[in-house]
């Protein structure tokens, strides 16, 4: 049994989902579970949504949602569907719909996880209708009912021995051809709950871990794992193999090719992870196991719009142990990931996303504390296998003002001068 992983940019369109269809089909008579994500950019769309109709803007997230449901059926109008294959998504339309009309019955996490996840569930019922349309067998699962999480709305935890029944369950040695949601889960109660932005690959790990499956296939509109953003460089290079803990150490430091969350499951299992070109599915692209492969390649990941803060004892003390606690649980309660750290004895740094929703309170938090400083629109820039040559190529044209190394890694915190 194999896990494929299709994203948005894959089902973004009528050709899209035809091509997914091409590459599902080459695996004809074996068993196939297929996730899938929503639709191009239809999360951003239905987080605007959220953000009208907490804000009561009932009109407009109407109007923004029907804006979605026309992008959804401009593409099912290119496959001439019969209406019982039809039936099922105009019944999400129409719910959302009468939804959005009442008044929010819950927390903004809460309900974001309601509506979101909803972009999930049409792309896969319009995928799953084209698949039955074009003559193959298929079971439409909810992940909602497979994926038991707690009830952290928009970051679930997940349940991994009720996950694994479950999933064990449902496939009950008559797996065949299934496509469910990535990104999505629920809790014991009922509640819909979402894994975290972008985790529609952690949801085919939870598949394939649950499953034991043969392998697991991300899709993508890059030729495997390059040692590179394309958009920040001209060259880059394919990365034909990874071991399992440089793929997790280039997902942690933010490269977007693969979740964070995805390998641990996959490594615990020694389950093969391939990432390859839904364009090109005849490239090999880059395989993901245990197994000892060339780490002369440098790797590029940058993160831009970081927000340095520094802290600082307001009174004649240190940056010590009981500080450190403090400091841990207010990024916690703030939910601020922390991207880099360094501590001295005076001052405790990190370098965190700027995000605007999240760090004013924090900041507010942290004076309470210490004095606090901080330094904006900066770039965290890791080198996974640099020498000084690379270092030098990243910061040309950049001010550094923070600089971590390891054996292996460096992390330089850069502002760009030019």
């Amino acid at each position: 049994m194999k896990v494929y992983k299709f994203g948005g940019a894959s089902v973004r369109d009528a050709a899209g989902i035809r091509n997914v269809g091409t590459i599902i089909q080459r695996e004809a008579g074996n068993d196939l579970v297929v996730v899938v994500s929503a639709m191009g950019k239809t999360t951003n769309a239905l987080e605007e949504i959220v953000v009208s109709y907490m804000a009561g803007r009932t009109d407009e997230a109407l109007l923004r949602w029907q804006n979605v449901v026309i992008a959804h059926e401009l593409i099912i109008a290119e496959f001439e569907l019969p209406d019982e294959l039809l039936a099922p998504i105009r019944n999400l339309f129409s719910s959302v719909a009468a939804k959005l009309t009442t008044p929010s019955p819950g927390s903004y996490d809460a309900v974001y996880d309601q509506l979101v996840s909803i972009g999930e569930l049409v792309s896969t019922r319009i995928v799953a209708a084209y698949l039955i349309h074009i003559g193959l067998t298929v079971r439409w699962a909810d992940a909602r009912q497979l994926v038991r999480t707690d009830d952290t709305f928009r970051e679930g935890k997940v349940d991994w021995t009720a996950t694994q029944s479950l999933i064990q369950d449902f496939a009950d040695d008559k797996t065949g051809l299934v496509i469910t949601q990535g990104f999505i889960g629920g809790t014991s109660d009922g509640e819909t709950t979402t894994l975290g932005r972008e985790g529609s690959d952690y949801s085919a790990a939870i598949f394939g871990y649950s499953l034991g499956a043969e392998s697991i296939t991300i899709w993508k509109d890059v030729p495997g794992v390059l040692n590179a953003d394309p958009r920040y460089f001209d060259e880059t290079v394919l990365l034909p193999s990874l071991t399992y803990q440089d793929a997790t150490e280039l997902a942690y430091y933010g490269a977007t090719v693969i979740h964070p969350k995805t390998i641990k499951p996959l490594q615990n299992k020694g389950i093969p992870l391939y990432v390859k070109s839904f364009l090109k599915p005849d490239q090999p692209g880059t395989l993901v196991g245990a197994h000892t492969v060339d780490k002369t390649t440098p790797s590029f990941i940058f993160k831009v719009n970081q927000l340095l803060i520094s802290l600082h004892p307001t009174d004649f003390s240190f940056i010590a142990e009981d500080n450190l606690s403090l400091i841990f649980g207010l990024f916690a309660t703030a939910g601020v990931k922390i991207n880099l750290m360094q501590n001295t004895a005076l001052s405790f740094s990190v370098v965190v996303d700027s995000k605007p929703d999240r760090i004013p309170d924090l900041l507010e938090r942290l004076r309470g504390h210490f004095r606090v400083t901080y330094n904006e629109a900066l770039e965290l820039i890791t080198i996974r296998h640099y020498d000084q040559s690379t270092i030098d190529r990243v910061l040309v044209g950049k001010k550094l003002l923070l600089e971590q190394k390891s054996r292996s890694t460096v992390q330089l915190v850069a502002r760009d001068e030019s």
